[in-house]
């Protein structure tokens, strides 16, 4: 089958790149490249041996999108990953958020009622549930959709509906949504892994940083939450667990086992970790300390949550698999590598 990838190569969409080509699916990349680098693709072909189909295209652009569509009518699905996705920048610019994250679902979607293109995985966020009360932890996916914390999460529950509105009016039209946690780590080859442009604005590239002598120092954003520690809590899941979900998602679509037009998982590994935790498993993992300072909190991060996995696990048969000492050895490993090409 033919899948269409938007931001291909970014993050996440680069990592369930690699596992789509170990699939054998054939494969269109479309990035605007505002926070990847084209590069991305040569890491892709040293690890499955092929260099994926790409074509830098801006989705907001509804005129280039439509044409696009229009010169490709043999898609069969869609992994929407094309988003902007940092919690404080969405604070500090809502508007582009807006602009961007729904401009280019709606235009997506269009284009899929025009060319009866059937099956859409959507990369959501457990930031939709907002700051779950505590009597909700972990949450599931029937926990209550609050308010949200940030432009960005409310971008995610806005296009949620935006598809779930879309499917009521085309029966023909299925979607998952896969409500991520907090990917992090890179691939075990370090040919890809993640490379924010600029200053970080997540925690694992920071820290990485930080240890390799780039950023003086990490923050640690609010040491006052109501948390065991003080540091707000995450559920913090292996980018390449997180890509073979997609896989499992993309097929059950496509091969029509899913049990309603529209599904939701959450995609976690169940586990809450504090962010001085999640350094003291960078600490072990690497034998390299960090030099870090507790700072006032930071707007829009919420105080704590973590996922309950079990529909995932036992609908998708999919469970996150990799330690969190092994996925922040991946990071570092990347981090190194990445470094010494430079």
């Amino acid at each position: 089958m033919k899948v269409l990838i938007t931001g291909g190569t970014g993050y996440i969409g680069s990592h369930t790149v690699v596992e789509l080509i170990d699939n054998k699916n054939d494969l269109i990349i479309l990035d605007n490249l505002s926070n990847s680098s084209v590069d991305v693709l040569d890491g892709i072909k040293k690890i499955t041996g092929k260099k994926p189909y790409f074509i830098k295209l801006d989705l907001t652009d509804t005129k280039a999108t439509n044409d696009f569509f229009d010169n490709n009518t043999d898609i069969e699905a869609i992994i929407h990953f094309a988003a902007y996705k940092a919690v404080n920048e969405s604070v500090e610019n809502p508007l582009m958020y807006y602009k961007n994250n729904l401009i280019s679902l709606m235009n997506i979607l269009t284009n899929m009622n025009k060319h009866d293109i059937r099956n859409l995985v959507f990369s959501s966020s457990c930031t939709v549930y907002g700051q779950p009360d505590k009597n909700n932890l972990p949450v599931t996916e029937n926990s209550p959709i609050k308010k949200a914390n940030s432009p960005y999460g409310n971008t995610k529950q806005i296009s949620e509906d935006i598809i779930i509105d879309t499917l009521s009016a085309n029966k023909n039209l299925k979607a998952i949504f896969l409500r991520y946690f907090n990917p992090i780590g890179a691939h075990k080859s370090s040919f890809i892994g993640e490379l924010p442009l600029g200053v970080p604005n997540n925690l694992v590239p920071f820290i990485t940083q930080t240890a390799i002598g780039i950023r003086k120092q990490l923050n640690v954003f609010g040491g006052d939450y109501n948390t065991p520690d003080g540091t707000a809590i995450r559920d913090y899941i292996n980018v390449v667990d997180l890509a073979k979900a997609h896989v499992i998602a993309i097929n059950r679509l496509i091969n029509n086992k899913n049990k309603s037009q529209y599904e939701i998982f959450n995609l976690g590994t169940g586990k809450g970790v504090s962010v001085l935790e999640a350094i003291k498993a960078f600490e072990k993992s690497t034998k390299v300390k960090l030099n870090y300072k507790i700072v006032d909190r930071r707007p829009g991060d919420i105080e704590q949550v973590w996922a309950d996995t079990s529909y995932a696990n036992s609908e998708l048969g999919w469970k996150a698999e990799t330690s969190l000492e092994d996925t922040m050895l991946s990071a570092w490993n990347w981090e190194k590598y990445i470094r010494n090409k430079k």
